[in-house]
């Protein structure tokens, strides 16, 4: 079967096609015919190394944290999947795999992949949709009638923290580009603003917040300023980069560490089966470009959540 791996750390070029020999699964493994996966920036830090010490990772490596496809085999022990079903998943950060014809995974890490859209676009669920979830629910635990600002909402993960608040019943902030205005109002923000001025403070974009969520990467002093967008008593949830707390406001921070999670992945689509949450998928790319999707994201080129296309 073919597959994109890597066999040592570096820059783009170490990414080259290869065939190998189809997988087997084991017991509590199931084999998936792949839709697609798609690209998200870890799987640049992992391709470069910067991450081998924090997640050991064996190699080589095939990339792809994001598996939407259709089962092939089952191993043994599985229950309550059959061949044929169509399925996501999102792999664990030390054992990527989804650049490949077939990959497998734990039976236990996979859900039924959403109805209502193409198979090979529900890729662009697993990571950024568990990330947003544990963001908005887990940690900020977003209730109705709270003030929330998304920082970064435009992006992959920030577009559906935007929907995710919204339903929730917040009032959202959303803070991007003005390009995604038009989007981020039709996902229920309340009201878009440019890029964030940190120096400005809180009163300038509607603050202080209840809830502030960041994902735009910042340098250490300018992630302690959004501590002061926050309103006695709330909370900061950065996936780029720690925020200092305010222990005499109770002002509270966490970070996002994204892991697979098969019930959460559930909610996830049965929000899209029904309206909730929507993708927003920038470009499909080809399994053979990969390699040029990487060096895209690696020269600021990527338009946004590309999905690569397997099958």
């Amino acid at each position: 079967m073919k597959a994109i791996r890597y066999h040592e750390f570096g820059s783009t070029e170490v990414l080259r096609p290869e065939e190998i020999e189809r997988p087997v699964p084991a017991a509590g493994q199931v084999l998936v015919k792949v839709a697609a996966t798609s690209f998200n920036p870890v799987d640049d830090h992992v391709r470069l190394g910067v991450l081998a010490e924090m997640i050991p990772t064996p190699l080589p490596i095939t990339p792809g944290f994001d598996l939407a496809g259709t089962v092939a085999e089952i191993g043994e022990g599985v229950s309550g999947l059959q061949v044929g079903d169509e399925v996501v998943a999102m792999f664990p950060l030390d054992a990527p795999g989804g650049a490949a014809e077939y990959a497998l995974i734990a039976a236990d890490l996979v859900a039924s992949a959403p109805r209502g859209i193409a198979l090979a676009d529900a890729a662009a669920l697993p990571l950024t949709g568990l990330a947003a979830r544990q963001a908005a629910i887990e940690l900020a635990g977003i209730r109705t009638g709270q003030t929330v600002l998304v920082n970064g909402a435009g992006g992959a993960v920030g577009s559906l923290v935007v929907q995710l608040a919204a339903h929730a019943g917040a009032k959202v902030t959303a803070v991007d580009g003005l390009q995604h205005a038009e989007r981020l109002t039709a996902y229920g923000a309340g009201q878009v603003v440019g890029p964030l001025d940190l120096d400005a403070g809180p009163a300038a974009v509607g603050g202080p917040f209840d809830v502030v969520i960041n994902h735009v990467r910042l340098a250490p002093e300018q992630l302690a300023k959004l501590t002061a967008f926050v309103a006695d008593g709330g909370i900061v949830v950065s996936s780029a980069g720690p925020v200092p707390a305010d222990e005499t406001r109770s002002v509270r921070t966490a970070g996002v560490w994204v892991a697979p999670d098969a019930a959460h992945l559930a909610d996830l689509v049965a929000r899209v089966d029904d309206g909730r949450l929507q993708l927003n998928i920038a470009d499909r790319r080809s399994l053979d470009e990969l390699p040029t999707v990487h060096q895209d994201a690696a020269d600021g080129k990527l338009l946004g959540k590309t999905v690569i296309v397997v099958a």
